[in-house]
């Protein structure tokens, strides 16, 4: 779908051309920041320079080839779609329009998590085990970053908002087939498992059970190597 028309060209450097932080880029684009490391790690087609301090910083023309794909996706466009009619207008030899011939794509898990902490130590695990990884603090930034960056699997915490986690897995089931894996401090696996949920697991989450649960689901073969690791989270 070509609904917002061609994307803008390429230009190797950013000369004098201003650099956005990835707060002030999101919000030129509309999306949250998260969206836009998702995307990055997903298809990357549009890369940030990173600063000293590891920040990312974009160039104005990378800010208009993000709002050439946040025009696609409001016209009807999947992610994956907006990326590649990005990624063939910016021709060949510019940026790279997909990952290296051979290398796997990295599937995409997006976290519902109301605890920092344990978002935080959930995504760094699971991208130790190659996902990519997109954190959502409550419901409604849930909802969002699942239209937008179309996630392979989301793991939702069902006390999310105040308990809306319940009903955040049958809306996304009923809107999907994307894999839930719902997890909760509580006993609901029955309710979660009714409302479409593929899995549940019981809070604190053991590591190698959060990422074997999740390599399962995602239809690879469960941990290879043994772990001695045993934080809670």
């Amino acid at each position: 779908m070509r609904g917002a028309g061609r994307g803008p060209r390429a230009q190797r450097g950013t000369g004098d051309q201003p650099l956005y932080s990835i707060g002030a880029a999101a919000k030129i684009v509309n999306v949250a920041a998260t969206t836009l490391r998702a995307w990055e790690e997903r298809y990357g087609v549009v890369r940030p320079i990173r600063s000293e301090g590891s920040q990312r910083l974009y160039s104005r023309n990378q800010v208009e080839q993000l709002k050439f794909i946040k025009a696609q996706l409001d016209a009807g466009a999947s992610a994956a779609d907006a990326h590649r009619l990005l990624s063939e207008d910016l021709g060949a030899g510019h940026l790279p329009a997909s990952p290296a011939e051979g290398e796997a794509v990295k599937p995409l898990v997006l976290i519902a998590e109301r605890d920092p902490y344990a978002a935080e130590f959930a995504e760094y695990l699971l991208r130790t085990e190659g996902c990519s990884v997109a954190i959502a603090r409550d419901a409604q930034q849930t909802k969002l970053l699942f239209d937008e960056a179309e996630p392979d699997l989301v793991v939702i915490d069902l006390l999310i908002s105040g308990g809306a986690g319940f009903r955040l897995t049958g809306e996304l089931r009923a809107k999907s087939d994307v894999v839930i894996l719902a997890v909760a401090s509580i006993d609901a696996a029955a309710e979660a498992v009714t409302l479409g949920a593929s899995a549940f697991l019981r809070k604190p989450l053991e590591p190698l059970a959060l990422a074997s649960t999740v390599r399962d689901l995602l239809g690879t073969s469960a941990l290879a190597r043994s772990t001695n690791q045993h934080v809670k989270i």
